[in-house]
């Protein structure tokens, strides 16, 4: 069964217009209310936000389809993305819902649904809650329909879990970090956890309105970030998104480190103190070839998903992982938390630069990348990865990589672009072989 309503990580797309309207939201409330309601207890659903103006509009269309249901709602207001994943787990919820368009600009908006165990649904509940939406919804009986109440500690209670997964010893005094919370939904419990461990914060990418998150700030837009950690000679920067599961650091000296080498970082340091599950851990396609030689030469492995923190996760929980990401910044750290967590994974970052002593620049550069580069080539229609002449210069750079680099070559799932990528010991040799796949790509295409 095809997907309709369901991408990658929920339903997204630019507000008021289809998919993201107030209607189709009120009929995911009915319909993910209908299908979670298992038993004959009190069914429960919690939902929290990021800082988007659309946010109102979408969680009032979702609370009136849950209530229209029978299910009770506790609403959070503007929280991070895992902490709707851990509150529903730990109020036991019978389902939690984050509105984020995570790091879209702020016109978009999505729904993410999370199950009862926090994790996030499965392909199977999903196309159950999309064939609900094209059928007509039985209602609850006028004494049935449910509550809503919102809940003020939620924040609280976050804060308290990610404190938690800061090793108990340490402490952050004497540290100054600059925290970017682009203007999303951590604004307020990121600087609150770093400055209850004992840090100095500057806090930037706090002051939402409505319309600016992610705008030139936060890890898409790390360049706030950078300048402020220079300026303000901070030890550290830790820049976040829109919904807060995703990181990217900034060293003192303004560099940005990516998600490859923060994991490189947190599992070769897990796997020394003996904590390091599955033997590995899981990262996607797009992650450097540094990145696996380094880990190899730690007698780490590495194992590569699609692109998506979803099939990441499968991963991690079929194999027994409990480190996993994306080059992008998603970290998953699953002793700690059901889903990709930008303020968890941060502390691991700090932990190991408080126990080291040494500075940023010199902690976080666990590898050299090898020469990366990724193009995307538009096209009108069809399948030009099929074409034979496509098909012909892929094996041929394929065979020219060998031994000495790797391509990735994939459809865009939201748009019609092919994404070529490929990396190399020679970056002549990756920039000719890019350019070589894009141009056969656009003539067939043309």
């Amino acid at each position: 069964m095809s997907r309709q309503y369901f991408g990658t990580d929920g339903i997204r797309g630019r507000t008021n217009k289809w998919p993201m309207t107030a209607a189709l939201a009120m009929k995911v409330g009915m319909a993910a209310g209908t299908h979670f309601q298992r038993g004959t207890h009190r069914h429960r659903v919690v939902i929290g936000k990021d800082t988007r103006l659309s946010g109102y509009m979408v969680e009032n269309a979702l609370v009136a389809g849950f209530t229209a249901v029978g299910m009770d709602v506790v609403q959070f207001g503007p929280i991070p993305t895992p902490a709707v994943a851990l509150l529903a787990h730990s109020m036991r919820a019978d389902l939690g819902v984050m509105i984020s368009a995570s790091h879209n600009p702020y016109f978009d908006n999505g729904i993410k649904l999370f199950g009862p165990d926090g994790y996030k649904l499965s392909d199977e509940d999903e196309l159950k809650i999309e064939a609900l939406l094209d059928q007509d919804i039985s209602l609850a009986e006028s004494k049935d329909i449910g509550r809503a109440r919102r809940v003020e500690d939620a924040r609280g209670r976050y804060i308290h879990a990610v404190k938690s997964s800061f090793p108990a010893d340490l402490r952050l005094d004497g540290l100054k970090i600059v925290v970017d919370c682009a203007n999303g939904a951590a604004y307020q419990v990121a600087p609150s956890a770093l400055w209850e461990l004992g840090a100095e914060v500057v806090a930037v990418g706090v002051t939402p309105n409505g319309t600016n998150i992610n705008d030139a700030c936060g890890s898409t837009a790390p360049l706030l970030c950078q300048e402020t950690v220079v300026s303000s000679g901070a030890d550290i920067g830790i820049a976040l998104d829109g919904d807060a599961d995703r990181l990217i650091v900034v060293d003192e000296k303004g560099k940005i480190v990516d998600g490859d080498q923060i994991m490189a970082l947190i599992a070769a340091n897990w796997a020394r103190e003996g904590v390091l599950r599955g033997g590995g851990l899981v990262a996607t396609v797009m992650s450097n070839l540094g990145l696996e030689r380094f880990l190899a030469g730690q007698g780490i492995a590495l194992e590569r998903t699609s692109v998506g923190d979803r099939y990441v996760l499968e991963r991690m929980r079929s194999g027994g992982f409990n480190v996993g990401g994306e080059q992008s910044g998603h970290m998953i750290l699953s002793d700690y938390a059901t889903t990709g967590d930008g303020t968890i994974a941060a502390l691991q970052v700090l932990a190991a630069l408080v126990r080291s002593g040494r500075s940023a620049s010199e902690l976080l550069h666990q590898f050299d990348p090898v020469p990366q580069l990724l193009k995307n080539v538009r096209f009108s229609g069809g399948k030009p990865l099929e074409h034979e002449e496509v098909k012909r210069v892929i094996a041929q750079a394929q065979a020219e990589l060998e031994g000495a680099g790797r391509l990735v070559i994939r459809p865009s799932g939201t748009e019609p672009v092919i994404r070529v990528m490929a990396e190399g010991d020679s970056e002549d040799q990756v920039r000719d072989v890019v350019e070589r796949i894009c141009a056969a790509v656009a003539k067939v295409t043309a």
